[in-house]
């Protein structure tokens, strides 16, 4: 029997969401440069993504790397982005935004809220909560805004290390806002952090490395299926096969590294 959990993979490209697309997975998050933390992706890439797959897309709206405290014109901007990406139809809008003293801010939150629930789509507050001051004092911002789901590692580099923290947050707040865990997820640990945390959903790249000119990172099939079959959700006898495409990809691939386990030192 096929277990309860709710599958979010974060993706980079619409060869991700291709790859990603292929399993039983039941959300995307569409962003850009995974490799600066996530920022918004393009139009053009949500429009192709959207014609590649039925599945919910969430797409990021963050227009710079390096922190959460915006001036007025960055939150200017990212409002008009939530807008653009809704009308191309993504499902959802994943965004953040603080405060110098790393508070929630609030006035910026309820607003960009209300205008994705006007549209009928899901607002979600991302890791920018890891930096708040005070996790409980965010939580009850955020279901005071509206928001209905927040992706969070408990605060800490991984989820794995914040599982506690995780489960305190679902367990007080769950009636009123998703919790969604995320950072640092692979088949070794997926158990493990299910567990501790006692969520019904986990985010997740599922990435490895590969290498055009220079390295970079990619959503593994392989990484999907290891996965997969540690939840026991997809009978051995099933297993997926990776395609001509992907088999090529890794036989050609110089950069890729079987001990990076799934890259450890990912940040979303």
């Amino acid at each position: 029997m096929f277990a309860r959990w709710k599958v979010e993979i974060c993706c980079g490209s619409l060869l991700d969401v291709m790859t990603a697309s292929r399993f039983p997975i039941d959300r995307i998050e569409l962003n850009s440069a995974l490799e600066l933390g996530g920022l918004t992706p393009t139009i053009a890439e949500l429009r192709h993504a959207r014609s590649c797959t039925d599945l919910p897309i969430v797409c990021m709206d963050r227009p710079r790397s390096a922190g959460f405290c915006y001036d007025s014109a960055e939150l200017e901007v990212m409002a008009e982005d939530a807008v653009i990406l809704l009308e191309n139809g993504a499902d959802g809008i994943v965004f953040g935004a603080l405060n110098p003293d790393h508070t929630v801010h609030e006035e910026f939150v309820r607003t960009m809220t209300r205008r994705i629930h006007e549209a009928g789509k899901t607002a979600v507050f991302h890791r920018a909560f890891d930096e708040t001051r005070d996790p409980d004092e965010a939580c009850r911002t955020l279901i005071a805004c509206g928001v209905d789901r927040i992706l969070t590692s408990g605060q800490k580099e991984t989820v794995q290390e914040g599982a506690d923290l995780v489960r305190h947050l679902i367990e007080t707040y769950g009636a009123h806002i998703e919790i969604l865990p995320g950072c640092g997820i692979h088949a070794d640990n997926i158990r493990e952090v299910l567990s501790k945390t006692g969520s019904d959903q986990f985010h997740m790249t599922a990435k490895s490395m590969r290498m055009d000119t220079s390295p970079y990172a990619a959503v593994d099939a392989r990484n999907l299926n290891a996965v997969y079959q540690a939840l026991g959700r997809i009978p051995e006898s099933q297993h997926l096969v990776l395609t001509g495409e992907d088999q090529a990809m890794l036989e050609n691939d110089r950069f890729e590294e079987e001990e990076e386990h799934y890259d450890d030192e990912e940040r979303r």
